[in-house]
């Protein structure tokens, strides 16, 4: 279980909750004396039992927490544009960190499965799914 918060979240920008039960997995940052340009930060995941692995994009999270049986998961730079195509999507806007922690071959564009998620928050609102209101219980 990985239960830890980076920054503050009062409200992240972007926000995703996962559908019960999934969990956060963060690959470890491998330390080398020889520093490699662009190689980008280690992967974050989101691990449903069914043996589905989502990657998401590290660079953009400032919040993780799968502390209820969920993933929660907090992305500082991301904007959700909607349902495109049957998937949920998310864009950069800005870039989190600078230019040389980055991957050249980072992604631009975050497309999630609907049916793993349970709610898109931005900015603290609830968008997503559409008049659905908080809850009671959590996701599931």
């Amino acid at each position: 279980m990985y239960t830890t918060t980076v920054i503050d979240t009062s409200p992240a920008p972007l926000l995703v909750e996962f559908r019960k039960p999934s969990s956060i997995l963060r690959e470890q940052d491998r330390p080398s004396p020889l520093r490699i340009l662009g190689n980008g930060p280690p992967g974050t995941f989101v691990l449903f039992p069914d043996g589905v692995k989502v990657s998401l994009p590290t660079d953009q999270i400032i919040f993780v927490d799968d502390g209820d049986g969920y993933a929660r998961v907090g992305f500082g730079g991301m904007r959700f544009t909607g349902l495109e195509k049957g998937q949920l999507v998310a864009v950069r806007a800005r870039e989190m960190l600078p230019l040389d922690q980055l991957s050249p071959a980072r992604s631009h564009t975050m497309r999630l499965d609907p049916f793993r998620v349970t709610a898109i928050v931005v900015d603290g609102l609830r968008v997503w799914p559409a008049g659905s209101g908080d809850v009671p219980g959590g996701p599931g």
